[in-house]
This record gives structure tokens, C-alpha cells and sequence, in this order.
């Protein structure tokens, strides 16, 4: 399951430079699927959407950070534990219970999105 953010959240930003995949970003900040990946141009993700991964996305949130579900892997494939969630002082970095995924299909996203 992906990580979020949740509203407690007071803008320290300790975990946005914690993520291996870069799917932490500042609220009103666009996203980028390129962003920490190796993923370039026009591209098509595991659910069959074609993105072009240079493209700004809109922001999942205008207030707090947020984190990108399509890009977190909690860590699987760098780190035994969601290193957002471990250096948070708040404890907003929380499981997101829209997005429920097993082992096998985070790290299968993160071979994608690092081409490995």
C-alpha cells in the first residue's frame, strides 16, 4: 500500500529528500514522473495509462506535502521501512488505505520506474 500524508502534516519537509522514487513533494508543487525515475518522454505505466513522464501533473494537494501513490513503493527495493514515515516528527506519514498493494506489485513499480 502507498504512503500519504495526511493533514497534521507542518510543511518541515524532512521527508521529501527521504524518497528514493521522488513522490514526495511541497503542496501547490506540480510532479513529474521523471522526477527520481529513469522514466522519459512518452510512457505507459503498469495500469496501461500513456503519460508523458515530462509533463507537469497536477498537485494532490495545495496546503501540505503530498505524496505521488503512482510513484511510492514505501521504499521496497531501497529500505526495510517507509523512510518517510521514519524521520517524520509528527507521524503523518501514514499507509493510505485507497491504495492497498501488495510486495510483489511495489517492487514490481519500482523495476519500472528505475528501468531496472
Amino acid at each position: 500500500m502507498a504512503i500519504k500524508i495526511t493533514d497534521e502534516c507542518i510543511n518541515c519537509g524532512a521527508c521529501e529528500p527521504e524518497c528514493p522514487n521522488t513522490a514526495i513533494y511541497e503542496g501547490a508543487d506540480d510532479w513529474r514522473w521523471k522526477d527520481g525515475t529513469k522514466l522519459q518522454g512518452k510512457v505507459v505505466l503498469p495500469d496501461g495509462t500513456e503519460v508523458d513522464a515530462d509533463a507537469p501533473q497536477t498537485p494532490f494537494s495545495d496546503d501540505v506535502y503530498f505524496i505521488v501513490p503512482g510513484k511510492c513503493t514505501e521504499c521496497k527495493g531501497f529500505h526495510e521501512e517507509p523512510q518517510c514515515a521514519a524521520v517524520c516528527p509528527v507521524d503523518c506519514c501514514v499507509p493510505d488505505d485507497d491504495h492497498v498493494e501488495s510486495e510483489e506489485t511495489l517492487l514490481n513499480r519500482q523495476a519500472f520506474l528505475h528501468n531496472e
